[in-house]
């Protein structure tokens, strides 16, 4: 007799958050707001020399009241126990004072720039860091690893921006054109003028990846085969162009997954993460 299959059924964001949830090493501010922290997970014991260290960016759609970077927590606490920093950044969102065009922009660069502050101090390898990002936090962190090409005019650029080695993007939202053209997007379509500045011109050269491309590093992108957040073309296009562009992107479409399975611990989603990251770090 044929057992018949057990039906898929999608991890819902209480399936996530009603686990047992760890807590981080320390917390830094690098503004008064208290978005504008940043959480280190750090392995316990002594690293051989420094540890490996990731960048992580939540997402929630680029808003505050949907998500901050405590939503991360689950696996920030389990790459701390496979030996991997975590350097978790907050920011202020849309719906936030001081968040949109260019708030959420500069808060995410000075999350990242503060790194250089604690890295001797906390031992942490800034040689090859690798960015992680979910959701809208896809699009920051790969954002992130692009800082170096920002027209020299907009008031996002600084001189001397955290190098980023490499980035996983979770179910990501990189370019975003496409999303304000897309109805069908989970996160709608309005937040895109809120997030870029209006109408102001030119207001996607400085805040959608596939404007600043090639971003310079290889790039990872990882969706879930089920994700009604993210409509199923975004990924496959983001890749064309920055592959057109003269990047290396891999990407993995993952059956049975939805959105928040791409930051659940245990899933197959993850693991694929974990193993991305694993790869980049040996470059």
């Amino acid at each position: 007799m044929i057992e018949p299959s057990t039906p898929w059924i999608p991890m819902t964001w209480p399936d996530l958050t009603s686990r047992v949830r760890a807590e981080p090493d320390h917390m830094f501010r690098y503004g008064t707001d208290q978005l504008q922290s940043v959480d280190l997970w750090l392995p316990s014991g002594d690293p051989p020399g420094c540890w490996p260290t990731v960048v992580m960016v939540h997402g929630g759609c680029w808003q505050s009241s949907i998500a901050d970077r405590r939503l991360m927590d689950w696996v920030a606490a389990d790459l701390r126990a496979d030996g991997i920093a975590v350097w978790n950044i907050d920011y202020r969102g849309v719906d936030r004072d001081g968040g949109g065009y260019p708030g959420t922009f500069c808060d995410a660069a000075a999350a990242v720039d503060l790194l250089r502050e604690h890295a001797e101090a906390c031992r942490l390898d800034l040689s090859r860091i690798v960015a992680v990002g979910h959701s809208a936090g896809g699009h920051l962190a790969l954002w992130l690893a692009a800082r170096h090409r920002l027209p020299r005019h907009s008031p996002l650029a600084t001189e001397d921006p955290l190098p980023i080695a490499h980035v996983v993007s979770l179910g990501g939202l990189p370019d975003l054109a496409a999303v304000e053209a897309s109805p069908d997007n989970g996160c709608g379509t309005k937040v895109i003028a809120q997030l870029v500045g209006g109408d102001r011109p030119d207001r996607f050269a400085d805040t959608s990846v596939v404007e600043l491309l090639p971003v310079g590093v290889p790039i990872d992108l990882i969706d879930g085969a089920q994700d009604r957040i993210v409509p199923a073309h975004m990924a496959p296009a983001f890749a064309a162009a920055a592959q057109a562009a003269g990047d290396r992107v891999t990407q993995r479409r993952v059956d049975d997954t939805g959105h928040v399975e791409l930051i659940a611990p245990g899933t197959t989603a993850w693991a694929a993460a974990k193993a991305a990251i694993a790869r980049a770090r040996k470059g």
